[in-house]
């Protein structure tokens, strides 16, 4: 896993998904990302040869898939996130997605047209998410932003938290609901959300593993952390 420098969700959340499963584990390493925001400084944050660079060390542990552990193809565009997984796969010979890449994959293996999305962005971030992702054919039905723009600050949202929005988001009746970003704690709330409201749930650290897991040919996830990984 490439893994923003300021996350601190990602890597604990990926082995409370796992559980006490003996056949994978997950290795990092970090590259600067403190800031979410539409501008060039934010921007520069996700440069393919920062990604390159963390991929070639990644790749002398022999791991079996390199993933981009971070959601900005959502608003920088997944063509942008297809050139960072091809320079991967290019320069270590491993397989490469990310996590904007491992959404995309799910909608089309679940047939999802349209979701309900939920983040920690700021509303322009949203909004820039919602075209890109409307280029791909999938419909954001409606949307919150929490309005955050520090990457470090959106870990300290409690899962709890997210819940009245999420269910206001799921009376819109999209395919699914999605929890956009791999330092939110959407994980442990999908279960309840799914059971209470009939809407499959989405969250980024649980799909990007999910497709990590496809790729090295593993068994996949418990149904907990989201029925349609399982």
């Amino acid at each position: 896993m490439i893994v923003p420098s300021s996350n601190t969700c990602l890597e604990p959340m990926s082995y409370r998904i796992l559980g006490d499963r003996a056949d994978v584990t997950i290795h990092s390493a970090r590259i600067p990302v403190t800031r979410i925001a539409l501008d060039a400084g934010s921007d520069r944050q996700f440069d393919v040869e920062g990604m390159r660079r963390a991929a070639e060390l990644l790749a002398t542990a022999d791991v079996d898939v390199i993933a981009w552990n971070g959601t900005s193809g959502s608003w920088l565009g997944p063509r942008h996130d297809r050139e960072i997984a091809a320079e991967i796969t290019s320069a270590t010979g491993v397989p490469a997605t990310t996590s904007t890449l491992a959404y995309l994959d799910a909608f089309a293996e679940f047939g999802i047209a349209t979701i309900g999305l939920m983040t920690p962005y700021t509303a322009d971030v949203n909004r820039q998410v919602i075209d890109r992702y409307a280029d791909e054919g999938v419909r954001v039905s409606a949307h919150r932003a929490l309005g955050l723009s520090d990457n470090e600050s959106f870990a300290r949202v409690r899962a709890g938290e997210l819940l009245p929005g999420s269910l206001e988001l799921a009376r819109d009746r999209p395919d699914a609901l999605v929890f956009l970003c791999t330092n939110l704690y959407g994980a442990p709330i999908v279960a309840e959300l799914e059971s209470n409201t009939g809407t499959a749930v989405l969250d980024s650290v649980a799909v990007t593993l999910w497709r990590c897991l496809q790729l090295a040919g593993a068994p996949l996830l418990d149904s907990r952390w989201g029925k349609l990984l399982a």
